[in-house]
């Protein structure tokens, strides 16, 4: 008997956990924050596996914080375990999990502040950088391609998926010992596309699976080609630079940022765009940059000739580039009047130097905010995006003045028809196929695909904290 519990990314994208139990074994996929409205957010994140649910091995698809952000919470509810993941994400985490718990702490101090004057109970952080770092020591990597037994009759490989540095599917061979039958699951993690710059395709699951948990992000929307996101982006810089403004782009530090800078400097390079100075501050995306020099092997054709044809050792850093550590530094570029790039995190909008320049420069009609990434509901990203005239910003009233431009085509997820693609080569047709990570509307748009272009049988879209049991 196998059974799959759906706790986090079910009929929504963040949270992404599905725990997979059989020969008595407990293993989780993924272990992801939920991010969105706060208070909701504060709630799930103490919820379920991550509350002390005992589990024998976490195995994680990709470094971002809505699939690994609550492992150093499971660790610090007891959770000793390996943490199976490809050696760039194992680096990543080392980082980002270190960031997320600053952020955690830092949350939990500001709404203390308010709670001890009204006389309330005190929150503590969902987990600390002392748990992170224990985390940390307990992550095993694997790299794609490397079949390993993890447990009895349970066999891991990682698959390239395209999506971000070290994003992996996850393939599980299961001799279920019950039935004496095999069982091949597969788990998307995050899909990436094809012909995007940086880092290598997807690789094809051509093999197929019994048993598909499939991510549907973008399961009812297209994105642009990539070369038109280079030549929209060429726009909006110039246009910028015309008005006498600047162009603030809330990032995601891994992987956006990267691909954004990456982007200019090809413009940069090839005279395209003005000789404006391109700041990145966000100290985590420097380091995460730093990572990504660190794995060449993960680089594709198109990022490896770059190198090669314009002789640069670090295709991530050119002339008009200046990366921004210390916090005076950060708040010196709100004194700066000239047409600059200001690329910092979060890429929602929620916390992170973002919301200074956001602040200092959204009410000014001569500015830019590029919105680059998908936007969780209620965030103040999503609010933007959606074009409410007023938004609040560290508790203050802001009128949105500057002009809103919104860039799907850098999206590391694959869209509706790459997802269907995704599927449609695999050669044995999943007898059960369950959509996660996307918001309802996405989801129900794949499901109708997979039925009604590829005849999959059974698609279903659990619901949270829903369980399965599968013979």
């Amino acid at each position: 008997m196998i059974s799959l519990t759906f706790n986090g990314a079910a009929q929504a994208v963040t949270g992404s956990q599905h725990l997979v139990e059989a020969n008595g074994v407990s293993l989780l996929l993924d272990c992801g924050l939920f991010q969105g409205k706060r208070k909701d957010a504060f709630e799930l994140n103490r919820k379920g596996i991550c509350a002390g649910g005992m589990v024998d091995a976490v195995i994680l698809s990709h470094a971002h914080i809505d699939h690994s952000g609550n492992i150093p919470c499971l660790v610090k509810n007891g959770f000793r375990g390996d943490i199976y993941s490809t050696p760039a994400t194992r680096d990543l985490c080392a980082i980002m999990l270190q960031d997320s718990a600053y952020i955690q702490m830092r949350d939990v101090e500001y709404t203390n502040k308010r709670r001890k004057r009204n006389n309330q109970n005190l929150f503590e952080p969902l987990y600390t950088p002392n748990d992170a770092t224990r985390a940390t020591q307990q992550f095993v990597s694997i790299d794609c391609g490397r079949r390993r037994e993890i447990a009895p009759g349970i066999f891991l490989t990682f698959v390239n998926a395209g999506h971000m540095l070290g994003s992996a599917h996850i393939i599980l061979d299961i001799l279920d010992q019950e039935s004496g039958r095999e069982k091949r699951l597969v788990f998307s993690g995050d899909i990436g596309r094809r012909n995007i710059p940086i880092i290598r395709d997807p690789t094809p699951l051509t093999e197929g699976a019994d048993l598909l948990i499939m991510e549907s992000t973008y399961g009812n929307r297209s994105h642009p080609p990539y070369p038109d996101s280079d030549r929209e982006l060429k726009r909006i810089v110039v246009e910028t630079h015309a008005r006498g403004g600047s162009l603030v782009i809330p990032a995601f530090a891994v992987g956006r940022t990267q691909q954004l800078v990456y982007s200019l400097h090809k413009l940069y390079e090839q005279g395209e765009i003005p000789g404006m100075p391109v700041y990145i501050d966000s100290p985590l995306a420097i380091n995460v940059t730093d990572i990504f020099r660190m794995h060449p092997e993960t680089y594709d054709e198109e990022l490896l000739s770059f190198i090669e044809d314009n002789q640069v050792d670090n295709p991530f850093g050119f002339n008009a580039l200046h990366v921004v550590r210390s916090v005076a530094s950060s708040k010196k570029l709100n004194e700066r009047t000239e047409s600059s790039i200001i690329i910092a995190a979060s890429g929602m909008m929620e916390h992170g130097r973002i919301l200074h320049h956001l602040r200092s420069r959204i009410s000014d009609p001569k500015n830019t905010i590029l919105v680059t990434g998908w936007q969780a509901p209620y965030t103040l990203g999503r609010k933007i995006v959606e074009g409410e005239k007023m938004v609040r910003i560290f508790g203050e009233e802001f009128e949105v003045r500057a002009k809103i431009e919104v860039l799907t085509g850098f999206s590391g997820h694959a869209d509706q028809d790459e997802l269907v693609e995704f599927a449609a080569v695999m050669e044995k047709k999943p007898e059960r196929t369950f959509i996660v990570h996307g918001e309802v509307e996405a989801a129900q748009a794949l499901k109708a695909n997979l039925e009604q272009k590829l005849g999959f049988a059974r698609v279903e879209i659990p619901n949270l904290y829903q369980r399965v049991e599968i013979s």
